[in-house]
């Protein structure tokens, strides 16, 4: 695993100059870039973090890529990142928000579903995302994500009720 990373990504967690964070990620480019290419999914899902963590906006095309990546692990540290990215920026959400309604409803792994929800809060209230997060507050088998939707289906309600 990539020791220069992973320090970076603990470093980054403690800066709050901008400057700062811009020469980290400057610093650490090229290693976020072969982490996401790696085999190995645990320098990958690092990688997917590194992205959020250091708030690598030019990266989020590789965030895409992660949401669609064979290891649960690395589908869930690209919805970490996506979901810290995407504060008030909707758009970060909007952007994969079809990639996301599938993850939501049908993704094997529990966690990622929960995840992908929880993503969706950071989103514009589109109609198609509040049928969807409806549909899984009542209807899904997970009891975790079926509180996870009706509290994002909630908090979409308002946004789109204060607009």
């Amino acid at each position: 695993m990539s020791a220069v990373l992973a320090a970076a990504v603990s470093r980054a967690a403690s800066l709050d100059d901008e400057r700062q964070l811009a020469e980290l990620r400057r610093d650490v480019e090229e290693e976020v870039e072969a982490a996401v290419r790696d085999g190995d999914f645990r320098v990958r899902a690092l990688g997917y973090q590194a992205i959020g963590r250091l708030n690598f906006a030019q990266k989020k095309e590789l965030l895409r890529r992660g949401l669609e990546d064979e290891s649960p692990a690395c589908r869930g540290a690209a919805l970490l990142s996506l979901e810290l990215m995407s504060r008030g920026h909707p758009g970060t959400v909007n952007a994969v928000r079809p990639l996301l309604h599938t993850l939501s409803n049908s993704d094997p792994n529990a966690t990622v579903r929960r995840l992908a929800v929880l993503a969706l809060k950071n989103g514009s209230p589109a109609q198609d995302t509040l049928t969807l997060l409806a549909h899984l507050a009542d209807d899904d088998e997970d009891a975790e994500l079926r509180r996870a939707a009706a509290a994002v289906l909630q908090g979409l309600k308002k946004k789109a009720a204060a607009r």
